[in-house]
């Protein structure tokens, strides 16, 4: 994973058979696809992998309740599937959790009872666990601190848990292994065209300031919410594809919900479902969704959206967090396929959309991290026409993803799977760098070593979620991960400085206090 190694390949190679743009969810699903098949596979991101939208989920895979309550059974179903699927290719990283959904009114319990069995039944072969009825008392004995006045019952269901932003990393490894190529911090600044028709994209390297050009015989739009700004690079008159709409999420200590199951809230005031997720010993609270106007790289959760997770939360928690009680606050903005008449974002399709324009730039947007998987293999069976290149068939479904292990191991080693033994031979493997999450410094020279971190928050971001975890603690710790860095990757003293000023700068963001 040596960066300087990667940039000479892109160099040296004449013609890609696939160019990506976008680092996220989306886009690494695409490439790595494409890799798979045996294509000539480059992915481009303007940041870091998965910087946006795609290391801000609330960390579910799932079919998706609400859509279930919808009537969408298609899409469903579809992304049960997925889910199934991910459990099986990334068991290191995804793992089976189980929702209480708890019920104060009579007819709540068969109504969401009934309502999961036919989310079993969706999921067929793949399902994780059967959902079943809950006494009043067993929802107290899987939900401690639930509310318990006028408490009937409950009902308990299955979904999967991952982490999203480590699940990018692992298909950029993936990637790697499979001999295509990833670099971030390589924005594509332009669109190269060969009469009229897309033939390549020139790029810049930020860290060396080089500028390349960069030849394919098909390039794939796939950078989420800013899917627009590459489609007026080909098409100054593009008509706007995504409706953004924004996902709060608040992080809490483990007290507020002790046990080892989700809560589900199963209608909000707004018509949402709230969760309440233990996570990495800590607790998400989340999310919501209304439409934003200005598209950020860091969005940032509004007063109102804090307001309602908190005051959600306390109708059903007997001690209600409060603002005091937030470690981190964080934001993703969804790509949300426009459509016409909708009243608001809650409305649009969760499902993805491909549009290929007339010069050849393929876009896809919409869609979620369950089904990327799909999403990859459905956009590159349509690059097979746009390029003409040679058929082959997707093999996804049973690609098992790099650190592919059962092994079930303790933090902060589980989501390095069978990788994880090559992270503990790192200098540093018995220093913690906090009492307040799992972190060793050899998290942080694995994270530049063999992972393309570049910076202080590429580290405590997305290689390790400190930031997520708790973002004061995560400040107090970024001078020491910024000396490693320095060790690791030889930069001056100046870029010390500058990283952990911008690293400040984005950890204001994520504290409420």
């Amino acid at each position: 994973m040596n960066r300087a190694e990667l940039l000479q390949k892109i160099r040296q190679t004449q013609t890609w058979d696939v160019i990506v743009i976008g680092g996220g969810a989306t886009g690494l699903g695409a490439a790595v696809d494409a890799a798979q098949r045996g294509y000539k596979t480059l992915l481009l991101e303007s940041y870091d992998f998965a910087k946006g939208t795609s290391s801000r989920a609330t960390k579910l895979v799932h079919g998706g309740v609400r859509y279930l309550a919808q009537g969408n059974i298609s899409l469903v179903q579809h992304a049960l599937h997925e889910r199934g699927l991910m459990r099986q290719n990334a068991p290191h990283l995804v793992r089976t959790l189980g929702f209480v959904i708890p019920s104060y009114s009579w007819w709540g319990v068969p109504f969401y009872g009934i309502g999961m069995k036919v989310y079993d039944v969706l999921a067929g072969k793949l399902n994780l666990a059967t959902s079943k009825i809950l006494s009043k008392s067993e929802v107290k004995t899987k939900l401690a601190t639930v509310k318990e006045d006028g408490l009937v019952g409950g009902v308990l269901y299955h979904d999967a848990q991952f982490d999203d932003s480590r699940l990018a990393v692992t298909l950029v490894r993936t990637l790697l292994d499979l001999g295509g190529v990833a670099l971030n911090y390589a924005p594509v600044t332009g669109l190269l065209k060969t009469n009229g028709k897309i033939s390549g994209v020139a790029a810049k390297d930020l860290e060396t300031s080089e500028a390349l050009e960069l030849h394919g015989k098909v390039v794939i739009n796939a950078t989420g919410v800013f899917v627009d700004a590459v489609r007026t690079m080909d098409d100054s008159t593009a008509a706007k594809m995504v409706s953004p709409s924004q996902g709060a999420h608040l992080i809490v200590d483990k007290e507020f919900l002790p046990g080892n199951d989700a809560l589900m809230i199963p209608k909000t005031d707004d018509g949402r479902v709230l969760f309440g997720v233990p996570w990495h010993d800590k607790v998400i609270l989340g999310t919501t969704d209304g439409s934003v106007e200005n598209i950020s790289l860091e969005p940032r959760p509004l007063d109102n959206e804090i307001d309602f997770i908190l005051h959600t939360a306390g109708q059903y928690l007997a001690k209600a967090p409060t603002r005091d009680d937030v470690r981190a606050a964080y934001a993703g903005l969804r790509p949300l396929v426009k459509a016409e008449g909708a009243g608001s974002t809650k409305t649009l399709s969760r499902d993805h959309a491909i549009r290929i324009s007339a010069s050849g730039l393929i876009t896809i947007t919409g869609g979620k991290w369950t089904t990327y998987r799909h999403m990859g293999a459905d956009v590159i069976n349509r690059a097979l026409e746009v390029g003409q290149l040679p058929a082959v068939a997707s093999s996804t479904e049973t690609l098992k993803l790099r650190g592919h292990s059962l092994e079930q191991l303790p933090e902060p080693w589980q989501v390095y799977g069978s990788d994880a033994n090559a992270v503990k031979a790192m200098q540093g493997a018995d220093v913690a760098m906090s009492t307040k999450f799992a972190l060793t410094e050899a998290q942080v020279r694995y994270a530049a070593k063999h992972e393309l971190a570049r910076n202080v928050e590429d580290v405590l971001s997305r290689r390790t979620r400190a930031l997520l975890l708790d973002a004061a603690e995560s400040l107090k710790i970024a001078p020491r991960v910024a000396a490693i860095l320095q060790e690791e990757l030889g930069y001056s003293s100046d870029v010390v400085t500058a990283q952990l000023e911008s690293y400040k700068q984005i950890c204001q963001g994520y504290m409420l206090k």
